[in-house]
């Protein structure tokens, strides 16, 4: 699941992170693929929109609005007949794999779920938390090494939004739930290593149980540029790869993107002597 050549260690780490401290949300130097992703950046930062944080990512010129707002519209209804309750939850999480959720891909963006069906965690935990934060229900995102997921709780009664499975993914009963949760949690000791694995992947690698944290709608806006920076970085573009990281350490700035930030301008130096970092 590694490729131990990319692997460094704790002391690496936490070098890199010291090392990386810049003021990202301040840089001029943020480049956009277009016209259309500059926009929808800008929209979503000036007005709290994480939709057009998540269309900015590869964005599409006919992104599908009337899809989305008919299956907003059949949630509205939905929500005024059932509130914020158990009934309502299990009416969304239905109907987001209905009429979006259509072929599991690991790595699909936002843009590719709405347009082909095509879903991984970070987009579909992408609706469901749109969804849930449109209603008001009070949840919880949390980032793992590899994977994301929904928590939240009705009535006291804890619930798990797995966004990747159909059938069983929504997790009510609470010895399930505390089961499913206590896969994902880190042991004592451990400490992050790989930096270039894409977050998107429904396997646990009991070796690398290292991050369980909650995460905003923004924050895993940007991972899903992270996801984006680390396939560049795995084909070796690595001045696209640091633009995207550029643009995700923007939406969250998180330990593991200030470490490929760096890893990334390291390995243009090392194979190409392009010094990203004098930009």
């Amino acid at each position: 699941m590694k490729n131990l050549g990319l692997i460094i260690g704790l002391t690496c780490l936490l070098i890199i992170k010291s090392a990386a401290q810049v003021t990202f949300a301040q840089s001029n130097e943020t480049l956009f693929d277009s016209t259309v992703e500059k926009e929808l950046w800008q929209e979503g930062l000036s007005s709290d929109q994480e939709l057009a944080l998540f269309r900015a990512v590869h964005p599409i010129s006919d992104f599908p609005e009337q899809k989305w707002e008919s299956f907003l519209a059949k949630l509205d209804h939905k929500f005024q007949k059932k509130g914020e309750s158990l009934a309502f939850i299990r009416y969304a999480f239905q109907l987001s794999h209905k009429e979006l959720f259509k072929k599991y891909q690991q790595h699909a963006t936002f843009n590719e779920m709405m347009e082909s069906g095509k879903f991984d965690c970070v987009s579909g935990t992408a609706v469901l938390g749109m969804i849930l934060d449109r209603y008001g229900f009070d949840f919880e995102i949390i980032e793992t090494d590899y994977h994301v997921f929904t928590m939240l709780s009705i009535d006291e009664q804890p619930i798990v939004l797995e966004s990747t499975l159909k059938i069983g993914g929504m997790i009510t009963r609470s010895s399930e739930v505390k089961k499913y949760i206590d896969a994902y949690k880190p042991e004592e000791d451990s400490y992050y290593l790989s930096l270039n694995q894409r977050i998107g992947s429904t396997e646990i690698d009991y070796s690398d149980k290292t991050i369980f944290r909650s995460i905003n709608l923004r924050e895993l806006a940007g991972l899903q540029y992270y996801n984006d920076a680390i396939f560049h970085f795995n084909q070796q573009a690595y001045r696209i790869s640091e633009v995207q990281l550029k643009k995700a350490l923007e939406l969250y700035p998180s330990e593991r993107i200030e470490g490929l930030y760096e890893l990334t301008i390291d390995q243009a130096y090392k194979s190409s002597g392009t010094d990203l970092g004098k930009k």
